[in-house]
């Protein structure tokens, strides 16, 4: 594997002389851990409902893990989680109701953005962790040969712009630690213009820890697991999707692409890009009649026992509960909308696991597999089409849900290019 890093074109970012010969180009050493990174909450325990990968947070009670699978196949950090889909036609009919979703007109390019010709310069990012001789030890690195192949054969992407990170290099700078993870990330993006063409690959353990900054409906934050993520204090080891939406999206000018894949557990909204779409190609907006049944339940236990007081209580609680919640995704889209071409393909919903698969003998993320194998089928998809045939292949061994998100609405009906 080529040392893409220094065999690159393009100069890494300049230093920064607060932290002289730090990381790539002089970027910053990983925070202290007393101190931790932003102060973000604790790993998430080790029984599954984070993923099944870190350490207990005593901090906190995370939600319920979704209901477990039947079936006993390796997971990306833990057991199957099943989750009702609202838009998969095997469990809801929601998708039909206008109500829950912004539609985008087919065929119609929205005015407001300049989507990226891909003809620029093109780098890749490419980081797969084995996590070698722990319990939950897996086959990124397979995934990351997958992938790099898949890049230079379909889209023209060269190995000597790519940076590979993975647990099994040598050079110390090739390692996913969590230093060199962010360092390479700026990386990829730096100086970015207009037409460029970036790619963003990630295989590997992802969890989630609770929301600090209130940006997050269901108050945790999605993260990624770096190598050494367990030598740090508590939770700031840990990745947010805060701050690899800071690190990737918000320095891309109007017109630059960045397309990026997460095989991860809760990668649903990993980058928090502010649109996702269902498989019907219409935005999902927050269902409130969903988040409201516990609540109406409540309400018409306690009325029926006479509580009158107590519905009325838990009636205006809910509805304070849904006017955050529409605050929250309205804030969410002024903050996080970017004019950049920005899309990802995550390999399920939030409260959701990625299954760690076997194929060809091969240990491979799941969504690594499926997303690689339809394009190779079938390169001129749209974004629909390709959504679809990524959950297609899924559907019949794994109960996850791909997700496909942006950084603005997007015409779901022109061909995905990279």
């Amino acid at each position: 594997m080529s040392d893409g890093y220094y065999q690159s074109g393009y100069p890494p970012p300049p230093p920064n002389d607060n932290y002289p010969g730090q990381g790539y180009g002089g970027y910053p050493p990983p925070p202290p851990a007393d101190g931790g990174y932003g102060g973000y909450p604790p790993p998430p325990p080790a029984d599954g409902g984070y993923g099944g990968y870190g350490q207990p947070d005593p901090y906190q009670q995370p939600p319920p893990p979704p209901p477990q699978s039947s079936y006993p196949s390796e997971h990306y950090g833990g057991g199957m989680a099943r989750a009702q889909d609202d838009d998969d036609d095997r469990f809801a009919e929601q998708e039909n109701n206008d109500q829950f979703f912004l539609k985008v007109k087919p065929g119609a390019q929205n005015p407001h953005y300049k989507l990226s010709d891909c003809h620029g310069r093109k780098r890749a990012l490419l980081i797969g962790i084995n996590y070698f001789g722990t319990e939950a030890e897996l086959g990124g690195i397979n995934d990351v040969h997958n992938i790099k192949d898949f890049l230079i054969t379909l889209w023209g992407f060269k190995e000597e712009d790519m940076v590979i990170l993975t647990d099994d290099q040598e050079n110390p700078k090739l390692i996913p630690t969590r230093a060199n993870i962010i360092a390479a990330m700026q990386w990829l993006v730096h100086d970015a213009q207009e037409n460029d063409s970036f790619f963003f690959h990630y295989s590997g353990h992802g969890g989630y820890v609770k929301d600090e900054s209130g940006d997050e409906n269901d108050g945790y934050d999605e993260t990624i697991y770096p190598l050494d993520h367990d030598q740090y204090e508590g939770k700031s080891g840990q990745i947010i999707d805060d701050d690899m939406h800071d690190l990737m999206v918000r320095p891309l000018p109007e017109g630059c692409r960045l397309t990026a894949i997460f095989d991860s557990c809760h990668s649903g909204t990993a980058l928090d890009l502010p649109y996702t779409y269902s498989t019907k190609g219409t935005i999902k907006e927050q269902n409130m009649f969903k988040e409201a049944g516990s609540g109406l339940l409540e309400a018409g236990l306690a009325y029926a026992m006479g509580n009158r007081e107590g519905a009325l209580s838990s009636l205006m609680s809910l509805g304070k509960q849904i006017i955050n919640s529409r605050d929250t995704e309205e804030e969410n889209r002024e903050q996080n909308s970017s004019a950049a071409d920005v899309i990802m393909f995550s390999g399920c919903k939030d409260d959701q696991t990625s299954a760690d698969a076997q194929e060809a003998g091969k240990a491979t993320g799941a969504m690594s597999y499926a997303f690689t194998t339809t394009l190779r089928q079938n390169p001129n998809q749209t974004y629909q089409e390709l959504l679809n045939s990524v959950r297609d292949i899924l559907r019949d061994r794994y109960e996850q849900r791909p997700q496909l998100s942006s950084s603005h609405p997007i015409d779901v009906n022109s061909n995905f290019v990279c």
